[in-house]
Order: structure tokens, then C-alpha cells, then sequence
């Protein structure tokens, strides 16, 4: 009986890692929000991730209204780029791929969308009118995403006339409706549905370096990619009213500041806001917010050290510099970072710990090294300067003087005639010799 236990236990340990190395992985990933910077480096992070692991493919399921036409053409590029299928699924039920969330619908491999969404209305806008109209954009940009639009239907093989209803007619469809005109392959209720109508599929765009690939997912283990903390924050503020209001609180602060000198408090919140703002309006990547904030929280530390506000810059520089280093480090997601997550982990508390020791410093070092340098030198021979003193020798205008029981060469200011005995004041020193004038009342 042992021996056969042993004989089991040895083939199920051969056994394990055989059918471990053999299951294939599929990779969900989640994007929701306005389309900035921030979500092309969650793309890129997300396909790094389904590369680096080799998965069978990778899910995005896409929840957008739109954003910026340069953030949707880097991740077109990532997706037409990466090496593992990617597939979009409109999802949950009421999402929406409207505006650039189409284009990168339509750059994938396979686009799938839940019942109850929608996708499409791509026409190209500058903005709205003070009345509310829609500001469209020239002929010119217009011809531009029309061209771009209708590259990409072409080479998944979709349906090119709809694609460029999209951008020239505002065109939006249901799943029922983008499913017969070709738009979409597959309406799925969740995840494990998607995959099973998958299944066999042949990709629609070429996968980089592999071709067009049939899809695979029998028996695949499905693994969920968490946005990063970097995202949720980023996310929450790039939502436009919030960016909006950051933004517009931020500039009164500054002018409420500059109009109430002394206080510090409006222009502090201001500053922080206002950066706040510009970071959430998705102009900046997750380096360079990060990069802004640590810089801005390094100001208030200075500010603080030139300009005693008892604490005040130091606790809005501790709180930019701890937001900025979570923000620059604690991108991407699924363990992808750009450290790794363990060590995140333990620079997240690094980062937290360093910013305190540094407000501390620049609260009690810094502020008392200044407040040195600024006081009145006490001792040398500037010190002399306003001391009276007596005349030893005959000043004409050179003589000598005695100061603090010191007997030093001077020189009367206005080249008179001062007599020994008579008292001097002493107005400037210049080297060893001091520049004086008589008191007057003295005989």
C-alpha cells in the first residue's frame, strides 16, 4: 500500500506541471472613462502584461464616450502592434463606444458588444457654442478621420460604408444592428459567453508577427487585470466636470491669494488644485503628472523654508509629493508596473515616509538655516559699524582711533581735522581701516 501511494504521488507531481504548462490564459482588462494619455498607457500595460504571460488573448471591455483623437490613435497602434489577439467587448449592459471608443473598436481583432449598448457617432467636433450647438470641425479634419476610419474597416474586412457613416453622418448602432452590417462579430451576454461564441473565429486583423490567427479558448483559465491605483486616480480626475472644476477653483484660489497677501491659505489650495486640474484634462502621461506633482511639492518644501507659513506649504508639499511619487511608480496593471508589485508595495511606504522626512527637514532645517543667514551678522568688523570710539592720533584726515578698548587705523569721512580726545562714530569699514565722523556737541 505505501509503495503504491508513492508510485502515485511521483506520477501526480510529473503529472501537474504537464497540464499547469498546457492551459492556456485569456486576459480581461477594464477601460471606462473619457480616452486621455492615461488610457493608452493602461492599454500598453495591459498588453504587456498578456505578451510577457503569452496569453491565447486579451478582453478589453470598453465602457467610453470618446476623448482625444491622439491618445485613440496610440492605442489603435498598440493594438495593431501587439502580438496576442485583443479583443473589445462593449460591456457591461448601457456602455457605449462612441467617438474614439469606435476607432479602437474597429482597430481590434474582434469586436464583440453586450446586449443593450451601442456603438458609433464619430463625427468629429471642435467643441459647443455658448447657446449649446455643436461646433463642427473644418472639411479638412473631417476628410481626415473619414480616411482613417474607413483604412481601418478595410483591413479587418468590416463593413466600409457603415465605418464611414460613422464620422460623416453620426451614425450609431445597436448590437443587433452592427452584428448584420458587419461591424461586429460576436454579441455576448458576459465573459464565458463571449469566449464560447469565439471559439474557432479567425481574427480580423492580422496579429503582429503571427498573421491571422483562429481563436482558441478551449479550456483557458481567465485571469482579471485590475486597473492600477495610477488609473483610478487619474480616471477620477480626468472626468471632465472634475478636471473642469479643479481647473476653475484652482485659478480663483490664485487671484484670491494674490488679492489677500499674507495668508497663503487660497493660493496653496490653488496651486494644488490647478495642477490637479491641468493632470486630470489628460495632457500628461503617468510620468509626467507624476513628475509635476513631486515638482510642485518640492516648491511648496522651499516655499516654506523661505517663507514660514507654520506647516502650511509643508503639509501641501508632503501631500503633492506622496501623490505624485504613488502616481509615477504605482502605474499600469496586472503586475505590471515600473517597478514590480512587491516592490511597490514597499516603496509605496518609502515614498510616504521620504516626503514626511522631507517636509520635516525643510519645516526645521531649511527654514532655521535661512532665518540664520538672514540675521544681522553679531560678530567681525561689521559689528563695529554706529560703535563710538575715541581719537588717539590725530585724524588729517588719517589717525588712529579706539574702539572696544581696540586701537584701529581710521580715516575721518570728510577729510576734516579731528583732535585726540575728541569722540568719533564709525560709519563703514574697509579692510583694516574704519571710516569715521565726528560726534557732534563734542569739543
Amino acid at each position: 500500500m505505501k509503495r503504491a501511494l508513492l508510485v502515485m504521488l511521483f506520477v501526480s507531481m510529473l503529472l501537474v506541471p504537464f497540464v499547469s504548462a498546457d492551459k492556456k490564459v485569456v486576459y480581461v482588462g477594464k477601460i471606462e472613462g473619457t480616452i486621455t494619455q492615461y488610457t493608452a498607457d493602461q492599454f500598453a500595460s495591459y498588453i504587456k502584461t498578456a505578451e510577457e504571460n503569452n496569453a491565447e488573448a486579451l478582453i478589453i471591455e470598453l465602457n467610453t464616450p470618446g476623448g482625444q483623437g491622439d491618445a485613440m490613435m496610440r492605442i489603435v497602434s498598440l493594438i495593431q502592434n501587439s502580438t496576442v489577439p485583443v479583443i473589445i467587448y462593449v460591456y457591461p449592459r448601457g456602455a457605449i463606444a462612441a467617438s474614439a471608443g469606435t476607432y479602437i473598436a474597429m482597430s481590434s481583432h474582434l469586436i464583440a458588444m453586450a446586449p443593450a449598448t451601442s456603438i458609433g457617432a464619430c463625427e468629429p467636433i471642435l467643441g459647443y457654442a455658448s447657446n449649446g450647438s455643436i461646433i463642427r470641425a473644418p472639411d479638412k479634419i473631417r476628410n481626415f478621420y473619414t480616411a482613417y476610419m474607413r483604412s481601418l474597416a478595410e483591413e479587418s474586412g468590416r463593413n466600409v460604408t457603415a465605418a464611414e457613416k460613422f464620422v460623416l453622418e453620426d451614425l450609431s448602432l445597436t448590437p443587433e444592428e452592427a452584428l448584420e452590417a458587419h461591424v461586429i462579430e460576436v454579441i455576448a451576454n458576459d465573459v464565458p459567453d463571449l469566449l464560447r461564441k469565439a471559439n474557432g473565429m479567425r481574427t480580423k486583423v492580422p496579429v503582429a508577427g503571427k498573421g491571422y490567427v483562429t481563436l482558441n479558448f478551449t479550456n483557458v483559465e481567465v485571469r482579471e487585470l485590475n486597473p492600477s491605483l495610477s488609473y483610478r486616480i487619474v480616471t477620477f480626475l480626468a472626468n471632465p466636470a472634475v478636471s473642469y472644476l479643479l481647473f476653475v477653483v484652482g485659478m480663483l484660489g490664485l487671484v484670491f491669494g494674490f488679492l489677500t497677501p499674507g495668508w497663503h491659505v487660497p493660493e496653496t489650495l490653488g496651486a494644488i488644485l490647478l495642477v490637479l486640474g491641468v493632470i486630470g484634462m489628460g495632457y500628461f502621461g503617468y510620468n509626467e503628472a507624476g513628475l509635476v506633482l513631486v515638482i510642485l511639492g518640492m516648491i511648496f518644501f522651499i516655499a516654506e523654508a523661505l517663507t514660514p507659513t507654520f506647516g502650511l506649504f509643508t503639509v501641501a508639499g508632503l501631500v503633492s509629493f506622496v501623490l505624485g511619487g504613488l502616481i509615477l511608480f504605482g502605474k499600469g496593471g496586472g503586475g505590471v508596473y515600473l517597478v514590480s508589485a512587491s516592490t511597490f508595495e514597499t516603496l509605496r511606504v518609502a515614498i510616504i515616509v521620504t516626503g514626511v522626512l522631507l517636509a520635516l527637514f525643510f519645516l526645521f532645517g531649511m527654514a532655521a538655516v535661512v532665518r540664520a543667514h538672514r540675521r544681522k551678522p553679531e560678530t567681525g568688523r561689521e559689528e563695529l559699524i554706529g560703535e563710538v570710539g575715541k581719537v588717539i592720533e590725530d585724524l588729517n584726515p588719517e589717525g588712529v582711533i579706539k574702539v572696544r578698548g581696540e586701537l584701529w587705523k581710521a580715516v575721518s569721512k570728510d577729510g576734516s581735522t579731528i583732535k585726540v580726545g575728541e569722540r568719533v562714530r564709525v560709519l563703514e569699514v574697509r579692510g583694516l581701516t574704519l571710516i569715521v565722523e565726528k560726534v557732534r556737541g563734542d569739543s
